[in-house]
């Protein structure tokens, strides 16, 4: 079961793409959507991150950040990321294992990977949407991101 909406964020600080750390802190100042991913090279996570890259203006307009947690290495993040042009950090929540997808309540213990799991978030790091697609088999709609975001204004 997702955090509950009014929640503060829980903390976190990993390696994205670049091998660069990125924190909740780094995210707060405007609004923000953590993307939960199982996995990297995936069709439905490939489509989701594509959407998510060819609509990027549209959360820009919304002052909106976007960071995308997968439990895989750094060295598979930055292959796909550089492969498919993500200008958005792609972070490794490798090692410990999932750690900050088990915080997020987004961790899926059978596969060993994160759900397709979605937090709103406001300036203030406080989840205002949760946007789960109910099954790793099924993408999250770009349009419910512009939606929750919007409907922050």
């Amino acid at each position: 079961m997702p955090l509950a909406i009014g929640t503060q964020a829980p903390a976190f600080e990993l390696i994205d793409q670049e091998r660069q750390p990125v924190s909740l802190h780094d995210l707060k100042g405007e609004k923000s959507l953590i993307v939960f991913i199982p996995f990297p090279f995936s069709g439905i996570c490939e489509f989701e991150l594509c959407t998510i890259r060819d609509r990027l203006a549209a959360l820009n307009d919304l002052d909106a950040k976007v960071a995308v947690i997968t439990v895989d290495t750094h060295f598979t993040n930055e292959r796909w990321s550089n492969e498919n042009g993500f200008q958005f950090p792609v972070l490794s929540d490798y090692w410990p294992h999932g750690e900050t997808a088990m915080a997020y309540d987004a961790f899926n213990e059978k596969v060993g990977a994160a759900n397709r799991i979605t937090y709103v978030l406001d300036e203030e790091a406080v989840i205002r949407e949760v946007i789960d697609s109910g099954s790793l088999g099924t993408p999250r709609e770009f349009d419910e991101y512009v939606e929750a975001l919007a409907g922050m204004n």
